[in-house]
Parts: C-alpha cells; sequence; structure tokens
C-alpha cells in the first residue's frame, strides 16, 4: 500500500490518502473576512462588529500563496479555486492570480484557476480578473427575490447588483458562469423556482446546495435540510431534465440539461448522499493551516515551511506527509449517527476562515 502513495516530485504518480483518493483539487483562502452575514454561515450574532478577524499581518502573502500553489502542483493538483471569506476583498488579488495562471500541472497542462464570490464586488472586478487569467467564477446566491436574499444576506444591499455581476463575468468571457445556491427549508425553498427560471437559456448553471452543518451553522438540524432529490423534483414539476451521463464521477454535483437543451442544473447531496469517497480537494486558510476535510476540527500548520529557508519540495513532501494519512470522512459516519435532529455533531472549522 505504502508503495502506491510514494511520489516522485515533478512526475506524474498521484498521491493518494489512506482510502485512495488523489490530491486533485486545492482551495485556498485569501482572507476570512466577508462583507455578508449570511445567516448559515457568519451569522451577525457571532460575527458582529467585534469579531477577531485575521489581521492583514496573520494572513499569508502572495509570496506564500504562490509557494503553496507551486507545492501543490507537484502532488498532483489540476485545478485551484480562489475562496474565502469573501476573496474580492483581498487588495491587489489580481496580482495573485496573474501569477497564478502560469502554473502549470505534472502533465504539462495550464492548471485550472477558479474563485468563488458572493459577486457583490464582481462587476467592478470581472474585467480585471480575466485580464490576470482567470478561468472561472462561480457565485454563491440563495434568492432572486430581492426581500429573500437581503434576509438570508443579511446585508442592505439589492439582489440585483449580484445579478449585474454575474452578467459582467459573463460578458467579459468567465466562463462558464455558475450559481450556488444553499437550500435551507422555511428560509429560501421558496426560490428554487424563480432561480431555475431566471438562469435558463443564459449559459449560467445554477446547483443546489443541501443545507450542512458547517462554519456557523450552530442552529443546524436535519429537518431544516431539503434533500438534493426534493429539489430536483421541484424543478422537474414545472422544468423536465436529463440527466447529463458521466465516464468517471469527479465533481461534487449531479447534473442535467434541460430537456429542451436550454442550459443545465445540478444538485449536491452532501448531507443525504455523502461523497466523501471521491473528495479529493485539500484547504489552506488564509494563515496557512491545511484543511483535509471541510469537517475538519483542526488543521495542519504549513507556516513552518513557508519560511526562505524552506524549499517548495520541501513543503510539498510536508503536504504529501499529511495527505497520505488521510482519512476524513465526516459526511458518511453523519449519515450514520442519530444525532441529526439535535444539531450538529461536533464543532467544525469556521467556513469563512477555511473557504467552502
Amino acid at each position: 500500500m505504502a508503495s502506491r502513495r510514494r511520489v516522485s516530485i515533478g512526475g506524474a504518480t498521484p498521491t493518494l490518502d489512506t482510502l485512495d483518493r488523489p490530491l486533485r483539487d486545492l482551495r485556498l483562502s485569501v482572507i476570512d473576512q466577508c462583507n455578508f452575514r449570511c445567516t448559515y454561515c457568519m451569522p451577525r450574532d457571532s460575527f458582529g462588529a467585534d469579531y477577531p478577524f485575521l489581521a492583514s499581518s496573520e494572513r499569508l502573502s502572495f509570496e506564500q500563496i504562490l509557494k503553496l500553489a507551486r507545492a501543490f502542483a507537484l502532488l498532483g493538483v489540476e485545478k485551484i479555486r480562489i475562496t474565502g471569506g469573501e476573496p474580492l476583498l483581498r487588495r491587489g488579488l489580481e496580482s495573485l492570480i496573474e501569477q497564478l495562471a502560469k502554473l502549470t500541472t505534472t502533465s504539462g497542462k495550464p492548471m485550472a484557476l477558479a474563485l468563488t464570490t458572493n459577486g457583490s464586488l464582481l462587476a467592478a472586478k470581472a474585467r480585471s480578473l480575466r485580464d490576470a487569467g482567470l478561468g472561472r467564477v462561480t457565485v454563491s446566491l440563495d434568492a432572486v427575490d430581492d426581500a429573500v436574499f437581503r434576509r438570508m444576506s443579511d446585508v442592505d444591499m439589492p439582489v440585483s447588483r449580484i445579478l449585474d455581476g454575474i452578467e459582467t463575468a459573463r460578458a467579459v468571457g468567465l466562463e462558464p458562469v455558475k450559481v450556488n445556491a444553499v437550500i435551507e427549508r422555511g428560509a429560501n425553498d421558496s426560490q428554487i423556482l424563480p432561480l431555475v427560471r431566471l438562469f435558463k437559456g443564459t449559459g449560467v448553471a445554477v446547483r443546489f446546495i443541501e443545507y450542512m452543518d458547517v462554519g456557523g451553522a450552530g442552529g443546524w438540524s436535519n429537518t431544516k435540510v431539503i434533500t438534493a432529490r426534493e429539489t430536483r423534483d421541484i424543478v422537474e414539476s414545472v422544468f423536465p431534465l436529463i440527466p447529463i451521463v458521466v465516464r468517471e464521477q469527479t465533481g461534487t454535483a449531479v447534473n442535467y440539461r434541460h430537456a429542451d437543451g436550454a442550459g443545465e442544473v445540478g444538485f449536491i447531496a452532501s448531507v443525504s448522499q455523502p461523497f466523501c469517497g471521491t473528495c479529493s480537494r485539500a484547504r489552506v486558510s488564509a494563515d496557512g493551516q491545511l484543511y483535509s476535510c471541510l469537517f475538519a476540527t483542526h488543521g495542519t500548520d504549513l507556516r513552518p515551511w513557508l519560511t526562505d529557508t524552506a524549499s517548495v519540495e520541501q513543503l510539498a513532501m510536508a503536504v504529501r506527509s499529511r495527505w497520505i494519512r488521510r482519512d476524513d470522512r465526516y459526511s458518511e459516519l453523519r449519515s450514520t449517527q442519530h444525532r441529526l435532529e439535535s444539531g450538529k455533531v461536533y464543532p467544525t472549522v469556521r467556513m469563512s476562515l477555511v473557504g467552502g
């Protein structure tokens, strides 16, 4: 088994964990702050004006982030996603993206580079992000009704600002644009059909995510979860869908095509049908902690290898050492528990720090 997990720095041998899951995707959080206070992620009663977010001096520098990206590329990572918090709050982000866009994978292909954002600053930054080399963008949008949107995000901002950002991203060529919507029963389940209706035929793919017990979701309960199957039934009651057949399921979403060919809709069943068995994602927080699961309780500090005295290869070996011992499968274990009605099984890392 150990021989299967060896890594040749700069080679093509996959880096496998204890469950034979390869390291393919890296999510880099560049900031833990956000200008939204979404009720399931950063509720205002927990993340108030006096919340001790990381100081700029505590966040990884762009040079350190680039070193991380190079190390993960050596280990077989094929896609890097920039996250937060709200990543567009990080000053000068375009300069980081410009450097990341120059990376290649172990197979010699350009590194796939994506970004997840709440969209509030996207209209102003979409062109500069595209020019810097960003490939794709995913916008978190839980409602198209203005009142529901304001209630979910808990900010005094019209939903039209987010929609303008999405349209601008499409116009400048940041495609495909995807919209992710977390659906919570009794909060925004009324928005399922309006979201599909709005983006049908536009080239924007809508993906519905089951309400998860992450980050600030301290009041999470299984009773608030609308399963992906329920959501799909709601969509198909109006819009017939055809499943998209794939050779290998590597992403988190199960995707469908509108029967009339006017776009795609995806469903992410992270609670009802966990996909831990194919998870290939590593996450590095804005302060340099490596997390091997979104539901982790603690990380591995990579900052000792982010100094000038450590090489990229030494950093890669430190990451490899942690990954080959990875056995995380929180969602699968949670689904076997009988405590779901009472809330989260255990406290998890702050989502705004590690990224979604």
